[in-house]
């Protein structure tokens, strides 16, 4: 088994404290529709790796020789035939290094052992009610047993607190594994640039997409969108039906997950491969914006300083393509570019998509620090409208890449993935 866990788990130890714990449940098994896939949840993979719903998992300071504990479902051949092979209580022990483990339905047994005498409990309060109460019960059971020298958790503190801070900053094996997901990412978006042709369907484009990543042992990491033509001015379309036409942009978010993280980009085609002179000219807005943005990704820096940058920029832009008219200062004051560029420019990156941790410290906007992961995507949404000329109407473009900062600045891991005006239209020309 992999020591990253085993590190993972003892810089958790380090922020609980010596009577501090964590209770971690994992993602319940949905009965979702077919084309829909179980995924861990990210708090549970990142300290155990361990890959099966209905777990949960607890890291302790205060159990004498239990530090690290998995309830985990039980072996059941009969079942395994229809789901595949469980690791069961033996293999959660030898596989996954857990000090202890027990069937799933021992929890309530189980955890008074584990809680008493437990100061801070860190566990998310609110996300499982039916958990919530019968973890609740235990605290509550513990409270008659103080005379015995049995204390109940005093505090329950959420994980945002200890454990999202940790998973804020990625390891060397996190990112290791982000690069293979940008590998899977970067086949899924040449494949589906080649598809780009007028006539093509949206859900087309999709399977070449999604064909790609798995060729590279990558799954979709979330939801793919394929949105061509003014479909794209919608921002999280949710359609696969539309036509690409000629003359028209399909902009495609879309990224490969590996391990249980995911890659995010975004990059625009021209339909057939020519940019009309119109849409060129938002495009490189959108481009000079991004990478304006990217460049301000340092330590020291926010997110929120980032997002200034790339506002500056389009506003710029939409001024001199007349889409805007006025003092750039003064429409970015007034916010009137939100009519075009509605959404932020970043947000972290890793186990999930809008992966987890606190975009302020003390109230402020938290600086940047190496070993951080966030995307930088600009865009501009020019919906139809009578006062929008129509070289810019129905446009929606799109550029994103996944940015790790590094004590010098910033790498892009995404960059292999072609972005300028002519490289991709180079792409869909194959």
């Amino acid at each position: 088994m992999s020591t990253d866990y085993a590190q993972r788990r003892r810089a958790l130890l380090e922020r609980l404290g010596p009577r501090g714990a964590a209770l971690v449940p994992g993602a319940p098994r949905a009965h979702a529709t077919r084309d829909a896939r179980f995924h861990q949840d990210g708090d549970v993979l990142y300290l155990t790796g361990f890959p099966e719903p209905d777990t949960v998992a607890l890291v302790t300071a205060v159990h004498p020789e239990h530090r690290f504990v998995l309830f985990v479902p039980p072996r059941d051949p009969k079942l395994e035939t229809w789901t595949g092979m469980r690791a069961g209580v033996e293999g959660a022990r030898e596989r996954y290094g857990a000090d202890a483990a027990y069937p799933i339905n021992e929890l309530d047994e189980r955890l008074p052992e584990y809680l008493a005498n437990v100061e801070d409990l860190t566990y998310p309060l609110g996300r499982d009610p039916e958990l919530d109460r019968r973890v609740l019960a235990v605290i509550a059971g513990l409270a008659i047993k103080e005379r015995q020298r049995q204390t109940r958790p005093a505090r329950i503190c959420a994980p945002r607190i200890s454990l999202h801070e940790l998973r804020l900053v990625k390891d060397a094996a996190e990112i290791a594994t982000l690069r293979l997901a940008v590998a899977a990412t970067a086949d899924g978006h040449a494949a589906a640039a080649v598809r780009a042709r007028p006539g093509a369907r949206e859900h087309e484009v999709r399977a070449e997409l999604e064909r790609g990543f798995l060729l590279t042992r990558g799954v979709p990491g979330y939801p793919s969108i394929v949105a061509a033509g003014e479909h794209a001015t919608v921002l999280h379309y949710e359609g696969e039906d539309g036509e690409l036409r000629e003359g028209e942009l399909c902009l495609i978010d879309a990224g490969a997950a590996v391990d249980g993280y995911v890659c995010d980009v975004s990059r625009t085609f021209p339909v057939g491969g020519r940019f009309t002179a119109g849409h060129r000219r938002l495009y490189e807005v959108v481009l000079e914006a991004e990478e304006a943005a990217i460049a301000a990704v340092t330590p020291g820096a926010t997110v929120d300083g980032v997002h200034a940058v790339a506002v500056e920029v389009l506003v710029r832009g939409l001024v001199r393509l007349g889409l805007l008219a006025g003092d750039p200062a003064e429409l970015i004051t007034s916010k009137a570019y939100e009519r075009f560029y509605m959404h932020r420019t970043s947000h972290w990156l890793g186990l999930d998509t809008h992966d987890v941790g606190s975009y302020l410290e003390g109230g402020e906007p938290r600086p940047l620090r190496p070993g951080m992961v966030l995307t930088v995507e600009p865009g501009l949404y020019v919906a139809r409208a009578d006062d929008v000329a129509p070289a810019y109407a129905g446009a929606g473009i799109r550029v994103e890449d996944d940015v790790l900062v590094t004590a010098q600045g910033a790498e892009v891991l995404t960059r292999a993935i072609p972005k300028s005006a002519d490289q991709v239209e180079r792409m869909v020309r194959g």
